[in-house]
C-alpha cells in the first residue's frame, strides 16, 4: 500500500509476478496468462510457484479465450473447474466475468462463481466485462445484489482517463457497497489524476513494456512500476 491507495499489479506470467512482488508497495497481482489477448487464464503452475515466492495477494484471471464475453456452457464448465482449482491451491481471489446477450449481467453463473468462491473465504471479482454491460449503473447494482466483492472498471471507456467521471460517479454512488477497481490504460502519466479526481482507493495497472526475444511480448517493466508508485 502506497499513501493509503492498494495498488495491484496485472502480471502476465510468474515472471511479471515475482517482478512485481519486488516492490513492498505491491499489494495484489492479477495473475494471466497472455496479456497481449488482454488477459487468459494462467496455469495452475504459474499459481502455485507464484503463491509460494510472493508475499502479495494472487488473484487469477479466469477467462478461456480472447474476444467478448459472452460465453458457452462449456466454457462456463471450464471457468468454473479452474476457478476451483485456484481456490483449492491458494489463490486469494478470482476475476472473472460473464454477460448474456443483450450484454446485462449472466446473473445464474455469477452467483454460481460467487457463492464458490465467497465458500473458499476468498474475493469475488468481475473483470472488465463490466464495461461491456448496456447499463454501468444497472449492472454495478445487479453485481451488488449477487454479492460481488469487487469490479474492475475503466468506466465504459477505452480507458481510465477517457472513463474517469463514470468511475467518479460509480465509486461516490455504490462505493460503500463494493469496492470499485480502476484499471486500464493507468501510467506515471495519470494514476494521480485519476485517483484524486475518482476518489478511488485503489488502483489496477499492467505497468508493461513490449520485450524483444525472437518477436514481441508485453510483460511487466519494473521501471514502469517504480515511476507509477513514485505518483501516488
Amino acid at each position: 500500500m502506497k499513501n493509503g491507495i492498494t495498488v495491484e499489479i496485472c502480471a502476465g506470467s510468474l515472471e511479471d509476478a515475482l517482478k512485481a512482488s519486488q516492490f513492498f508497495a505491491v499489494d495484489r497481482i492479477e495473475l494471466n496468462s497472455a496479456l497481449e489477448l488482454g488477459g487468459l487464464t494462467p496455469s495452475l503452475s504459474s499459481l502455485k510457484l507464484a503463491k509460494r515466492n510472493s508475499y502479495c495477494q494472487i488473484i487469477a484471471m479466469c477467462r478461456p479465450r480472447a474476444a467478448g464475453f459472452i460465453y458457452s456452457l462449456n466454457e462456463k464448465q471450464v471457468m468454473k473447474s479452474d476457478a476451483q482449482l485456484f481456490l483449492e491451491n491458494g489463490a486469494d481471489g478470482i476475476v472473472f466475468g460473464s454477460l448474456n446477450e443483450d450484454h446485462t449481467v449472466d446473473e445464474l453463473f455469477t452467483a454460481d462463481m460467487v457463492n464458490m468462491i465467497q465458500s473458499f473465504g476468498k474475493t469475488a471479482v468481475f473483470h472488465k466485462a463490466f464495461d461491456d454491460t448496456r447499463d454501468l449503473c444497472e449492472a454495478c447494482e445487479k453485481l451488488i445484489q449477487l454479492g460481488v466483492d469487487r469490479i474492475l472498471t475503466s468506466g465504459g471507456k477505452p480507458d481510465v482517463s477517457a472513463g474517469k467521471e463514470m468511475i467518479r460517479l460509480l465509486t461516490e454512488r455504490y462505493g460503500r457497497d463494493i469496492e470499485i477497481l480502476p484499471g486500464g490504460g493507468v501510467s506515471e502519466e495519470n494514476v494521480y489524476d485519476i485517483l484524486k479526481y475518482t476518489g478511488a482507493k485503489q488502483i489496477h495497472m499492467s505497468a508493461k513494456s513490449i520485450i524483444e526475444q525472437d518477436g514481441t511480448y508485453p510483460a511487466v517493466d519494473p521501471k514502469r512500476i517504480e515511476a507509477i508508485l513514485k505518483q501516488i
